[in-house]
């Protein structure tokens, strides 16, 4: 008989094809003793089985109420509880990395009773109200498409107002007002009915416009499906000594061998991705949560031992303690790749070889990143931070749908407020992208850097009209007038500017020395094609599984 659910343990065998990479990744980090918390995963074959039958496979209903069973036993909390409630995350994970593709529902099991008791529990109401909120929002919008727009203006409405608690109650009248506007009834107030409407939204998730369009920009296969990974949540957003985050093992855009990311204080995990809120540097948390930095730090070093890779997780911490929800190699272009590549190889991590194959020759393009040259200060429109290497030039555009359609006449530079993956066809059009808020982790600078496009982001004064232009202080643009943007300075600069060429990088060269040693030298060869016949050969050489002559 077909098992749809494994639970998250060191001692599952099941590949990455099954599991997804999230749940993946969970098992790894169990097996390396790191804080995951406890959950259970529902297979891609169950997703493959969703849409051969149009519903929810026979017999998952009854490995749910065993997993959600055990989930209880493991935390002694019970789902949907009028006494110490239990809540789980939501989350989508296929076996190749999607970010921000698919859905998430998070504070699942935040009845109106369960709310209640969780006042009671943590004696903070604001939080249970703020937790409450959150879920159905994210419910609303993920499970019961009431538009996002609708939300969002529910929650400009109570900006500033998250600490009070009528202004929350408000708000949460609001969207249950939506929601009955939109499905004519209310959101479920069973938290078992939740789970399940949950876990069929994020399995059609899989076929979402966003999720085709990236799929078919990076070559996934339409008939893998996504797994659904369901947990105990910890809260970021619990109070002062709560908190939420990203970090990378190594810095993105260098490669250097630093921590380097973004934290929220007092918030959850989406508020990072989603680009909507002011994120602080990652190590503003050494001083304000040792402990965590260092068992952050601790965990880093771990995983990337284990990967003999840099690495990118999501974390979140509650009440000092830190729990790591999430892990995958950071996936590094250009001079980052290069730089992280050779400097494992220098220390042993990894062999000469392997380096080379680490680095393709895509890479080389954006190794030596042009620079805007600012002859003149008045040229810089704004300043934000970058967060993807590279010079882009084109027309300003406002919307995902008038970047697919100005790019019909070339070159657009798509400018937002905070991209969300609505707006995947419009970065896919884009030649650079642009945002006022969030920061070099947000979902405008993960799929630009996934993509290879030149990304500012976090550009605090700058204001965009949906389809009319954008405001940076006393200036104005219309859409369609021309800039370039810089995604190593993070300026965005008027018209098209004199671009220089970044200086040869030492790496780069001592990676070539290691790729003529192992194919030849070929003097009249370029950069790329030095390393193509390097990584040709040994290619050809693991297929023939010859011995590595060249590892450190």
């Amino acid at each position: 008989m077909m098992t749809w659910i494994h639970p998250l343990s060191a001692e599952v065998e099941e590949s990455a094809e099954v599991l997804g990479g999230k749940a993946h990744g969970l098992v790894v980090l169990r097996r390396l003793g790191l804080p995951v918390p406890p959950g259970f995963v529902i297979s891609t074959r169950a997703c493959r089985a969703f849409f051969r039958d149009g519903r929810l496979p026979s017999g998952l209903d009854a490995e749910l109420a065993a997993a959600v069973a055990g989930l209880e036993a493991a935390t002694h909390r019970r789902l949907g509880g009028a006494e110490r409630p239990l809540t789980v995350s939501v989350r989508s994970g296929a076996s190749v990395s999607m970010p921000g593709m698919m859905s998430t529902v998070l504070n699942l099991g935040l009845t109106a009773e369960a709310t209640t008791a969780l006042a009671d529990e943590t004696g903070d109401p604001r939080f249970a109200l703020d937790s409450r909120l959150r879920f159905l929002s994210g419910f609303a919008s993920e499970v019961l498409g009431v538009g996002r727009e609708s939300l969002a203006a529910v929650e400009r409405a109570i900006a500033g107002r998250r600490t009070d608690t009528e202004g929350l109650a408000e708000a949460i009248r609001d969207v249950e007002r939506l929601v009955r506007e939109h499905s004519g009834a209310p959101v479920p107030d069973d938290a078992a009915r939740q789970l399940e409407l949950a876990i069929a939204a994020v399995f059609s998730s899989w076929h979402t416009p966003r999720a085709k369009t990236y799929r078919a920009l990076h070559d996934i296969p339409g008939d893998l499906g996504t797994a659904v990974t369901v947990q105990a949540m910890v809260y970021g957003n619990r109070g002062r000594r709560s908190g939420t985050g990203v970090a990378f093992s190594r810095d993105p855009n260098t490669g250097e061998g630093v921590p380097f990311g973004e934290v929220l204080f007092g918030r959850q995990g989406e508020d990072v991705v989603a680009g909507r809120s002011l994120t602080r540097p990652l190590h503003e948390l050494t001083g304000r949560e040792p402990e965590v930095w260092a068992r952050l730090v601790d965990a880093l070093g771990r995983l990337e031992a284990h990967y003999r890779d840099a690495c990118y997780v999501e974390f979140t911490y509650e009440e000092g303690e830190l729990w790591v929800l999430q892990v995958r190699p950071g996936r590094f272009v250009g001079r980052a790749a290069v730089r992280a590549a050779v400097d494992l190889a220098d220390a042993g991590v990894i062999g000469r070889d392997e380096a080379v194959l680490r680095v393709s020759p895509e890479h080389l393009q954006h190794v030596r990143t042009p620079r805007i040259a600012v002859d003149d200060a008045r040229q810089v429109l704004t300043r934000g931070l970058g967060a993807c290497p590279g010079v882009a030039v084109g027309r300003v555009a406002t919307t995902a749908d008038s970047a697919v359609r100005l790019a019909a006449q070339g070159p657009v530079v798509l400018v937002r407020p905070e991209t969300s993956p609505l707006d995947m066809h419009g970065l896919a059009a884009a030649a650079g992208v642009v945002t006022a808020r969030g920061g070099p982790t947000s979902h405008a600078a993960v799929v630009a850097r996934a993509m290879g496009k030149p990304a500012v982001v976090g550009a605090a004064n700058l204001t965009v009209e949906d389809g009319v232009g954008v405001r940076a202080g006393s200036r104005t643009l219309s859409e369609g007038a021309l800039v370039a943007i810089d995604g190593t300075g993070g300026e965005v600069v008027l018209g098209d500017p004199r671009v220089v060429s970044a200086a040869t990088d030492p790496r780069l060269h001592r990676l070539l020395t290691w790729a003529d040693e192992i194919a030849g030298p070929d003097p009249d060869g370029d950069e790329a094609r030095r390393l193509t016949s390097a990584r040709t050969v040994l290619l050809r050489r693991q297929e023939t599984a010859e011995p590595d002559e060249h590892g450190a």
